[in-house]
């Protein structure tokens, strides 16, 4: 697992010092306009150098993409991931499920389960954090976030 430190940076925002399992030393500069800084170490010195800079909307797009809710490795296809009492699951929809057709909001996710779908993926298109009247169709892949009971609650009313 990598190793994360955080510092606040007055008048910035956030810093943080990344040391991934491979080696790699990384910076993450979140400013408070939104704006991120991407540094990296070169080599055993300790100076950084910085490799991209960010906007808010282009940051949330790349983290989408780097935390796979845009494109999942065919091999994933029932991939888990817990944090402590958070689970992030893929779920994909078949054509004789129950919850087809039908919408977040008529199906009462979030208020029947607890569990929440954070996104919603078909083919090319992917919406982060549908909404009430995302209407689920037969091969969607739904990101779902929730504690182990309440994904299972969630796949009850959809399977």
């Amino acid at each position: 697992m990598s190793i994360v430190r955080e510092s606040d940076l007055i008048g910035i925002g956030k810093k943080y010092q990344i040391e991934t399992e491979a080696g790699d030393q990384m910076v993450v500069v979140i400013h408070d306009d939104g704006k991120r800084e991407l540094y990296r170490s070169e080599g055993d010195d300790s100076e950084t150098h910085c490799v991209m800079t960010l906007s808010d909307e282009e940051s949330r797009q790349v983290a989408g993409i780097i935390g796979g809710l845009s494109y999942k490795p065919k091999a994933l296809e029932t991939m888990e991931l817990a944090l402590d009492d958070l689970r992030i699951e893929w779920y994909k929809v078949g054509i004789s499920s129950d919850g087809v057709d039908k919408s977040i909001g008529e199906l009462g996710v979030r208020q029947r389960t607890g569990a929440s779908i954070i996104a919603a993926i078909k083919e090319e298109d992917t919406i982060i954090n549908p909404g009430p009247d995302y209407v689920i169709t037969p091969g969607t892949t739904l990101v779902v976030a929730g504690k182990k009971t309440n994904i299972k609650q969630l796949k009850e009313i959809l399977i």
